[in-house]
């Protein structure tokens, strides 16, 4: 079933409106709450219930299906992932409603936050703070497409408990007489702690990149809303690849992570510290579907594609520039130079002659 958000004004399509919160309507300027038009698409949309800890079944035909756009009734061919897009034909946004019942409908959304325009002028800035990238990286036109995406997330709540001992030793030196005395203390060092971990974040589809998706972190879950479909209208949207039962031990290992470096931090004073024995279990108590905002930049440079990331809600940039061979080597000789000239100077200082 394909979604449409028509103005009851003129008739236009409505997209979501990333500055006011709202749907708006580009032709007449008209706008409606999300609140508004759920109440009057109520038969249209799907309510997601509260995740429990129980097996979901992702099998879903893979083959490519079709809907029809309401607008000017072109095939829409769209990969089963998709939830929502525009026509390639007219431009419309439409929601794939069927594509978020049951076990595909989420829990959450993050609205988008950064629209387009302030999206494309925060990159540029951005880029243009890279004092190792090459001239004319930074150039315009070089964005290639800059896309909206709602990336599939599941938020985990879980409970940690660890234990970890560790040795320990305190060194004191101190002058005897004529000795010099080297005093070494040793300790048996035993933490434990209880921690309780909510909403870390972990990307489900298969076709982002998982590094470029944590670094996106940190998301303000204070915009955290419950899901509606009208957040989607004028975006791409995909439905989750992964279950959480699937990436439980992904969140695991980095959670354990967390868990052991809090451990580590309250051994503080010692002079040298030896961990021999740790026990960390982690215990997932709740994972919520949810759809999180990602600009997608895709960046022309000398025959090459390059991808970055932005965060829709913060506005946090990652990736990976192409680098300049001839500004780093000016770099590190310029730090070289540096380095001789206060070497001398500070020779001068304590006596010494400049060579």
């Amino acid at each position: 079933m394909v979604v449409q958000y028509k103005c009851p004004c003129c008739g236009a399509d409505m997209k979501f409106d990333s500055n006011t919160g709202k749907l708006l309507c580009e032709s007449c300027g008209y706008t409606s709450d999300i609140d508004t038009m759920k109440r009057n698409e109520e038969g249209n949309t799907t309510s997601s219930e509260e995740y429990s800890n129980s097996t979901h079944n992702t099998s879903y035909d893979s083959k490519v299906n079709q809907y029809v756009c309401n607008n000017c009734g072109a095939v829409l061919i769209t990969e089963p992932d998709t939830t929502a897009t525009s026509c390639n034909f007219c431009g419309a946004p439409v929601v794939l409603a069927d594509r978020l019942s049951g076990e595909f409908s989420p829990y959450y959304i993050i609205p988008f936050q950064i629209s387009k325009a302030q999206a494309q002028e925060a990159f540029k800035k951005w880029c243009k703070n890279g004092r190792l990238t090459p001239k004319g990286f930074m150039t315009a036109d070089r964005i290639k497409s800059m896309t909206g995406l709602y990336v599939p997330f599941w938020l985990y709540d879980l409970h940690s408990n660890g234990e970890l001992n560790a040795a320990c030793t305190r060194v004191r030196t101190y002058e005897q007489g004529d000795y010099i005395v080297t005093e070494t203390q040793h300790y048996n060092v035993y933490r434990s702690a209880d921690l309780t971990y909510l909403k870390i974040p972990v990307d489900a589809s298969e076709k982002m990149n998982d590094g470029l998706m944590d670094k996106l972190e940190p998301f303000d879950y204070s915009n955290l809303k419950p899901f509606n479909m009208p957040y989607l209208a004028g975006y791409i949207a995909e439905k989750y690849n992964y279950t959480d039962k699937d990436l439980f031990p992904r969140v695991q290992n980095r959670v354990a992570d967390y868990a052991e470096a809090y451990l580590r931090s309250s051994i503080a004073g010692y002079s040298s510290v030896n961990v021999f024995n740790k026990r960390i279990h982690i215990n997932p108590k709740n994972a919520f579907y949810t759809l999180l905002p990602v600009w997608l930049v895709s960046y022309d440079y000398q025959d090459s594609e390059h991808v970055f990331a932005m965060n829709g809600e913060t506005g946090k940039i990652v990736g990976r520039p192409p680098l300049s061979k001839g500004k780093i080597a000016s770099w590190f000789g310029g730090i070289t130079v540096a380095s001789f000239i206060i070497i001398k100077i500070i020779a001068l200082l304590m006596g010494g002659g400049l060579l």
